[in-house]
């Protein structure tokens, strides 16, 4: 239900921190563009006018700036976080391992049914486009089988063990032992469950803390739903149009570094860390 009101907040915000300390260096993250591009896809309407309102805000920031800094050089960077890409496709990981009979569920105290973590063998945290698959003990054998289950599952791309995961340079005690990497028009939704009547209260809320990944579907908020003793979100993650964290494969999936004068940076490839480099040595650091 986020607006355009929460990053004009943002944007009076930072304009009251200029005139307040005169800062060399100032950051901020405008949100705002993300929210119609995955509801309704990238390319919607509804996110052509998110641009729009978020193009506004710039330029009240800039011209914010440009006032309390009149007679300074100002520089700006803009770097895009990431890209929302349009999706037709989704694939449900906790519900193929269910099927493989390497998900173990309980039920909670309404009879709903919940993951096991404790016991079960395999469980899959769903994350845009990629999920991180634990395996209990990190059993090799499971390992395998996890394996075995998503090579050749459409919406899938890849399937990456421990030792394929430096590829990407995620190979980290804390990655999944397997994860699962989309197909760029594709993303994975976190569900269990075969029928809906056994999916807990929770998937039919917004509640990131107790649903085992990022769950979309909660842009689709609809408060009349509780009128007919439902949650307000509803289980239907093709509801979904747009979404993002799939390797890049095409320059569609690029994001961007912008800046206010030439010469900041050099016009290639760049990577997100490479950011960082580049603001200090605006300041000969």
């Amino acid at each position: 239900m986020s607006q355009i009101a929460s990053t004009a907040w943002i944007v009076s915000s930072m304009l009251w921190c200029a005139e307040q300390h005169r800062p060399r260096f100032s950051y901020v993250y405008l949100p705002h563009l993300d929210y119609a591009a995955q509801k309704n896809g990238p390319d919607s309407p509804e996110a052509m006018r998110a641009c729009e309102d978020l193009d506004q805000e710039i330029g009240r920031l800039v011209d914010g700036f440009e006032k309390t800094f009149a007679g300074d050089a100002l520089l700006w960077l803009v770097a895009s976080e990431y890209v929302i890409t349009p999706v037709d496709h989704v694939t449900y990981p906790n519900r193929l391992l269910r099927e493989a009979g390497l998900l173990q569920l309980t039920t909670d105290d309404d009879g709903r049914e919940v993951i096991d973590f404790a016991n079960t063998p395999a469980w899959a945290m769903a994350d845009h486009q990629l999920s991180h698959i634990f395996v209990k003990d990190r059993a090799q054998a499971t390992i395998g089988r996890v394996v075995d289950t998503f090579r050749n599952t459409p919406g899938i791309a890849e399937v990456l063990t421990a030792d394929e995961q430096q590829k990407y340079e995620i190979n980290h005690t804390r990655t999944g032992d397997v994860v699962l990497v989309s197909e760029p028009e594709s993303w994975q939704a976190y569900y269990w469950w075969t029928d809906d009547a056994a999916a807990p209260k929770f998937a039919r809320t917004v509640d990131i803390h107790r649903k085992p990944g990022y769950d979309p579907v909660e842009m689709h908020f609809d408060p009349t739903a509780m009128k007919a003793g439902l949650g307000p979100t509803p289980l239907d993650a093709t509801l979904v149009r747009g979404s993002h964290g799939a390797p890049t494969r095409h320059e569609s999936q690029r994001g961007i570094m912008l800046s206010s004068q030439r010469g900041v940076f050099v016009e290639q490839t760049l990577a997100d860390v490479d950011v960082c480099e580049m603001v200090l040595r605006q300041f000969g650091v």
